[in-house]
């Protein structure tokens, strides 16, 4: 199964989003300028859906 976390975070570091803080677990907590709020991205993501609603709370278009 694919992991989509590393693409993820580069999509998003491209897009000027950055990382808040260290969650529970193995999540991060992100902020995006672009939609001006702060979401969850798992460092283990094997969904293509999970990845792109990712990139949706981002205020980003899917890529996966």
């Amino acid at each position: 199964m694919a992991d989509y976390a590393a693409k993820l975070k580069k999509i998003l570091a491209a897009a000027k989003c950055r990382k808040v803080r260290q969650d529970k677990g193995d999540h991060e907590i992100w902020y995006s300028p672009i939609s001006g709020i702060n979401f969850t991205v798992d460092s283990k993501i094997k969904s293509r859906h999970t990845a792109n609603a990712a990139l949706k709370q981002a205020g980003l278009e899917n890529e996966f």
